[in-house]
């Protein structure tokens, strides 16, 4: 088969996995990779590179950054490069029909569940949130919708207790490279047709926001584990610690559930080297590793040598 000429639209880390299989599968002519404009990070506001511009760069693919993906200018530089296929992995931008429709086969999208469910921008996390059993990646030719493209494959993989979403994320960049680099040919030959997304039935994933990391400690514990689970790394799972001259922030990194036991909402019940055990709604969280704001992140016991945490102290939404 003759290369498909590719452009390859992507920002986050989770699109690097697609990219490096497409650069290394000779089945793809990768001819421009599409990325957001540079940012500033970190503390000290240093123009930083997206991810996926690092990962073309050290492949040696060519790199365009337009501001908005609709511009005039930017849409007839793509035409010039007359695609074959225009791959989509978290770009993090809408495209226009003039871009869905330039390519001969189109555009598909890798998408990180199992649509029709969480669509929209944050499918990992709202699946460890909501306590699904499993999760996945769902290759999708995409149209003028949210993620409401006919859905071409999909792969299907079991959300475990040691998950969270950053364990999730990785497991789930490689599988959507595996499906992709193993769906595309096959789409391309005809030999796979597209099944329509349902009318009815499906959810939306909405932006994560920092304020989603609260931790309100009248819900269960293992609403409150889902939480924390699904909102690692970032932007934390957090609550404070009441009983000194200021509540003091603290992240929470790692804990699990204790059944059977409980107390007043919030209140810590024990404090050891085993763990941080604070009553919730229904049943007690155990913190296991936990960070002070503006501290290192660290095991209980370890916390609990430099900060003591007495039962009956509150921590508090």
């Amino acid at each position: 088969m003759t290369p498909l000429k590719t452009i390859f639209f992507g920002t986050a880390e989770l699109a690097c996995a697609s990219l490096a299989a497409l650069a290394r599968d000779s089945q793809f002519q990768l001819v421009a990779v599409v990325t957001q404009p540079d940012k500033a990070k970190g503390r000290d506001l240093k123009i930083q590179p997206t991810p996926v511009k690092a990962e073309a760069l050290k492949l040696g693919l060519p790199v365009l950054q337009p501001v908005k993906a609709h511009a005039l200018e930017f849409i007839a530089e793509l035409a010039r490069l007359q695609p074959d296929i225009i791959i989509v992995a978290a770009y993090g931008q809408i495209l226009p029909q003039s871009i869905l429709d330039l390519p001969r086969l189109g555009c598909l999208n890798v998408h990180t569940s199992l649509l029709p469910n969480y669509r929209g921008a944050a499918p990992i996390q709202w699946a460890i949130l909501n306590g699904d059993a499993e999760s996945g990646v769902t290759i999708m030719k995409m149209d003028a919708g949210l993620d409401t493209g006919d859905i071409l494959t999909q792969s299907r993989t079991t959300i475990t207790e040691a998950d969270n979403a950053q364990t999730l994320h990785d497991r789930l960049a490689g599988m959507g490279a595996e499906l992709l680099i193993g769906t595309v040919p096959q789409f391309a030959e005809g030999k796979i047709i597209g099944q329509r997304q349902p009318v009815e039935g499906f959810s939306y994933a909405r932006k994560i926001s920092k304020e989603d990391g609260r931790l309100e400690w009248s819900q269960p514990a293992r609403t409150l584990w889902n939480r924390v689970r699904g909102l690692t790394p970032w932007p934390g799972a957090f609550t404070f610690l009441s009983g000194e001259s200021r509540q003091t922030m603290l992240k929470i990194w790692e804990a699990d559930v204790i059944e059977g036991i409980g107390g007043s909402h919030g209140e810590v019940l024990r404090a050891d080297k085993e763990g941080i055990i604070v009553a919730c709604g229904a049943s007690a969280l155990r913190v296991l590793q936990l960070q002070r704001e503006g501290g290192r992140r660290l095991r209980a016991g370890e916390f609990l040598m430099g900060h003591p945490v007495a039962p009956g102290t509150r921590f508090s939404t």
